[in-house]
């Protein structure tokens, strides 16, 4: 059995969302990841952001325990989730919305991609 520690140092991969998903202010984000699995679709690690908001469109699954600031995710039929530590969150994949950073935030993030079936309505 292998047990990955968070502490490790890692190299963090900065990024910004694309200029068209921005909203307002200037988000930041930085992810320290932790843990690939062999396949590529499951991902581990602490991820930061600093304020702003942007546009969402969730191709994964995905759980977060937010370690320090506030977010506030909004679905496309206006439906508000508030969270700040020990806050914890599960969007699904498809989720489709907008993520407002109110306050640099830090979370402890693990990712899995699925595959999607789309159904026309």
């Amino acid at each position: 059995m292998e047990i990955v520690s968070f502490r490790a140092e890692v190299e963090p991969q900065a990024s910004t969302p694309q200029a068209e998903r921005i909203l307002s202010g200037e988000p930041r984000l930085s992810a320290w990841n932790h843990y690939s699995d062999p396949s590529g679709q499951f991902h581990a690690g602490v991820w930061t952001a600093a304020r702003g908001s942007w546009r969402i469109n969730y191709s994964e699954c995905e759980f977060c325990h937010l370690l320090q600031g506030r977010v506030v995710l909004t679905n496309l039929a206006g439906q508000r989730w508030s969270a700040q530590p020990p806050s914890q969150r599960l969007p699904a994949a498809g989720g489709i919305g907008s993520f407002y950073c109110a306050e640099t935030f830090s979370a402890v993030l693990s990712t899995c991609v699925t595959p999607l079936v789309w159904r026309a309505t």
